[in-house]
């Protein structure tokens, strides 16, 4: 029956939402693990509440007008997708690339609503960007892009109302310009972006929150099992923010990492990336902008060009890249060299293929929704601290996120516990104990 009713769901999913698969793809992985659960709680079902939460409640979308260094007009688009307010206000990133669309802001801002009720603060979710590349741009022409893009969101955002924060492409320089503008147009210094910088606003632990997150939570998933991430060998994809962060941390707790890519290609150093050479990864990549092979040139290891790590021996794996990035063979690959866990630190990086093969393998699988919820709840820890004109101290902030990520691992424990064995399916688990706190608000307010 609940076979026959995802079908039907998504049929209608599909024809109101044509031509947006990353869209599609979010809500049937939600469809899937809920539509049982609904099927014995036929109130959800009444109120139609999954067929509300997949509607966003507002999309913005305009155009974004600036001008080069060369004096030639360029025009992007611009979107916010208001998707959920029923536990607070909208909370989600701002990505600048030239891939955004529609539909994948959509995808992300589905995400974002689940990803948010997982962390137990008061926030919406919602996502939003532009088309704009900020890569080989100048400062100049970057403040300049975020100002008029600014100009048009500021109307629709506010600090109980929406507060962006940054995702790919928008770092603590988008934020800082943007910010500027919100300032000059509204006349009030308020948090209404989070990932500021620490001296106006910003909050300790932010820039490591999610690969910090990611790595707590499995950690706690591996403490269940009575195992630890001590002496184990682990595979990261990607070199940015949360890639970086990871590895920072699983250093700490004991583990090692043997990879880092970029979209060239993969470097395997199995010495393991420690301390110093981490320190390389983000000068290379921060400051210099520069591609990751040159890590194999400096500690002379290995570069697979136009290769994921997925195929490299691990026990723990970190997909931390960007969507779809695990395909079923890659799944298949890491099963088969002993991969025991993932998490993926970045949004949806693994397909429903590759998810079916982690849960049929019974591994340890921790969905985007809640392994990279890290940073999203250090934003709502940012947002606590502006509304209270405070700033906590770096070992409070790290502390009430481990508390947030082993709050989160509880929750999925609860929902996603299958029979009397000691399995759980952390999808099913993330995707209902997200969905019961906002179905229940959303039943609490109304036909909202």
């Amino acid at each position: 029956m609940a076979n026959t009713n995802v079908k039907q769901f998504m049929a209608k999913v599909i024809k109101r939402n044509p031509n947006e698969p990353e869209f599609h793809q979010a809500v049937l992985e939600v469809a899937e693990s809920v539509m049982p659960f609904l099927e014995k709680n036929k109130k959800y079902v009444d109120a139609k509440i999954l067929e509300r939460i997949v509607e966003p409640e507002r999309v913005i979308m305009f155009r974004v007008p600036w001008q080069n260094d060369r004096g030639k007009v360029q025009i992007n688009r611009g979107f916010r997708i208001e998707m959920n307010s029923a536990l607070g206000p909208y909370k989600g990133g701002l990505r600048f690339h030239p891939t955004v669309y529609l539909g994948i802001l959509k995808f992300l801002a589905f995400e974002q609503v689940f990803k948010n009720s997982l962390t137990t603060l008061p926030m919406g979710g919602g996502k939003g960007g532009s088309d704009f590349d900020p890569k080989g741009k100048s400062d100049n022409e970057v403040m300049k892009f975020c100002q008029s893009f600014m100009t048009e969101l500021s109307r629709h955002i506010g600090p109980n109302t929406d507060i962006p924060a940054g995702d790919i492409g928008v770092g603590g320089r988008e934020i800082g310009f943007m910010f500027g503008q919100y300032k000059r147009l509204r006349n009030e210094f308020t948090g209404v972006l989070t990932g500021k910088a620490l001296n106006w606003g910003g909050s300790l632990i932010r820039p490591e929150a999610t690969g910090y997150g990611c790595t707590y939570l499995v950690e706690a998933m591996l403490n269940y099992r009575k195992d630890s991430l001590k002496g184990k060998a682990c595979t990261v994809s990607g070199s940015g923010n949360v890639a970086q962060y990871t590895v920072e941390k699983v250093n700490q707790l004991g583990g090692k990492v043997v990879t880092l890519s970029d979209s060239s290609g993969t470097v395997h150093d199995p010495k393991g990336i420690d301390e110093k050479k981490l320190a390389f990864v983000m000068e290379l990549k921060n400051v210099k902008r520069g591609r990751i092979k040159e890590y194999a040139a400096k500690y002379n290891c290995k570069y697979i060009e136009g290769q994921r790590p997925w195929n490299i021996p691990c026990d723990v794996a970190f997909p931390s890249a960007v969507q779809n990035e695990i395909s079923g063979e890659d799944a298949e690959a890491l099963v088969k060299n002993g991969c025991i866990a993932v998490g993926e630190g970045a949004n949806m990086p693994t397909t429903p293929e590759g998810v079916k093969v982690f849960q049929n393998a019974k591994i340890c699988f921790a969905p985007g929704k809640a392994a990279n919820a890290g940073g999203v709840a250090t934003s709502g820890l940012e947002m606590s601290q502006n509304s209270q004109r405070l700033a906590w101290t770096r070992k409070e902030v790290d502390e009430k996120l481990h508390g947030i990520m082993l709050a989160i691992h509880d929750t999925c424990v609860r929902y996603g516990k299958e029979g009397k064995g000691k399995y759980i399916d952390y999808v099913k688990g993330a995707n209902i104990g997200g969905f019961v706190k906002v179905a229940d608000a959303m039943l609490d307010q109304g036909l909202v």
